[in-house]
């Protein structure tokens, strides 16, 4: 591929023919006609879109009660205890991410305190893609850490086309309202507000290419997690990897889509020829076959290292939404590691366990955003807001260099503010 990075110490045994950054689809012109028609029309355009782009003609969007319960009840009773084992352990992690962030009092000068709260966002949207098939942990991970964090109401949109048993996940998940609405409709419903729908402060959730431009057009008054793009997961490897588990983990990711970006970067040649090999011969019997070999035809690389500073260098450039690290002292080695969305430390971590039911949260950063930001967690749902307060000797400290430097920048008003108080210490 031609915009392919050159790297010292770095070659290709495969390159990704595709790029996925450039691969969006020209999506901005008609999201910005959908969000402006939800803001100008509300329920009535909600539905003109669902039945346009879903042939869903539903005459309440809203899961009542006894829908909730009646795919419940429909949920097999295996589906529901592993999502119930998912929640627990996505419930316990982000619990114990949560006592982590505490509240703050200092009094860095005498007289002079300052700290922070810790403050739930009040209403969250949870958008919970519909997909191929029914992803059960998708409402856990965007639902259970907003219910941990203290959020006043969770609000689930998914499409209305929908597996039943998403409804189930998101009932389980501790979801207070849900609604059959899919793609940026759905974002523009909980971005303004509809008749039925309430407007949210935040939105999470993964989706496709129209739900990621409806939350960047929304942006601004609105809160977003994140931006997401096609999934990604990268194997760091050196000469006791494994090729037969390594080319299982690249294609347990490549099924999710055919835009999925998959590969291994590796210091050892036999490695990533036997992995090439292995690719090829476990996408023959694979069932998903039609989708992960596409993506690994289109997207996947192997690339190989002149050694572990090439590869660690790569691998930081790449800031891979998985990461998984298959080294000979894993442990140490992702020590070095800086930039990734999740990390995924020895042969016995696979990100499948993380996709499903272990307890860190899926929903992560892709296309590099990994150099800048981590994924989903608690502390996406909470606002670290700060606060002052003063005493009189609090404001002999810092009143007159505050006056002074107003005066500087010839902020007339400001030197005022900050000697006033000053002045009428003095005069008593």
């Amino acid at each position: 591929m031609k915009d392919m990075p050159e790297f010292s110490g770095v070659t290709y045994v495969k390159q990704p023919s595709r790029s996925a950054a450039g691969d969006n689809a020209p999506v901005e012109e008609l999201v910005a006609q959908i969000l402006a028609a939800v803001r100008k029309d509300g329920d009535a355009a909600v539905r003109a879109y669902s039945r346009q782009f879903d042939k869903a003609d539903l005459e309440m969007f809203e899961v009542s009660d006894a829908e909730r319960h009646a795919a419940l009840e429909a949920l097999d009773p295996q589906s529901r205890a592993d999502t119930e084992f998912a929640i627990a352990n996505v419930r316990a992690f982000a619990q114990a991410q949560l006592s982590t962030i505490q509240p703050l009092e200092v009094e860095p000068l005498p007289g002079v305190h300052m700290g922070h709260r810790v403050i739930p966002v009040q209403r969250v949207g949870c958008y919970v893609p519909g997909g191929r098939y029914p992803l059960l942990s998708a409402p856990v991970m965007t639902i259970v850490p907003a219910k941990v964090a203290g959020v006043d109401e969770v609000v689930a949109c998914l499409p209305p086309n929908a597996h039943p048993a998403m409804i189930a996940g998101c009932h389980l998940s501790g979801a207070d309202r849900i609604f059959r609405i899919g793609g940026a409709q759905a974002i523009a419903a909980m971005a303004f507000g509809t008749e039925t729908v309430p407007a949210v402060d935040k939105i999470v959730g993964p989706g496709n290419a129209f739900v990621n431009e409806a939350k960047r057009q929304v942006f601004g008054p609105i809160g977003i997690d994140q931006l997401a793009g096609p999934s990604e997961i990268f194997i760091l490897a050196d000469e006791t990897g494994d090729a037969a588990m390594i080319a299982t983990d690249l294609l347990a990711q490549a099924e999710h889509d055919v835009r999925t970006r998959v590969g291994l970067i590796t210091t050892h040649e036999p490695l990533a020829r036997a992995v090439l090999a292995e690719m090829d011969r476990q996408l023959a019997d694979l069932s998903t076959a039609e989708t992960a070999g596409a993506a690994w035809r289109d997207y996947g690389e192997i690339a190989l290292c002149a050694d572990e500073a090439a590869m660690i260098a790569y691998s930081d450039h790449i800031a891979a939404e998985h990461l998984q690290v298959h080294t000979a002292d894993a442990r140490e080695f992702a020590t070095r590691l800086r930039n990734y969305g999740s990390l995924f430390i020895g042969e016995l971590a696979s990100v499948v366990y993380s996709d499903k039911c272990s307890g860190t949260n899926h929903t992560l950063p892709t296309m590099a955003a990994g150099r800048y930001t981590g994924g989903l967690w608690v502390g996406t749902y909470v606002k670290i807001a700060t606060h002052q307060w003063l005493t009189e000797e609090g404001v002999r400290h810092v009143a007159p260099p505050a006056a002074r430097q107003s005066a500087n920048e010839g902020l007339e008003g400001h030197r005022r503010a900050a000697q006033l108080r000053l002045d009428r210490l003095s005069e008593r």
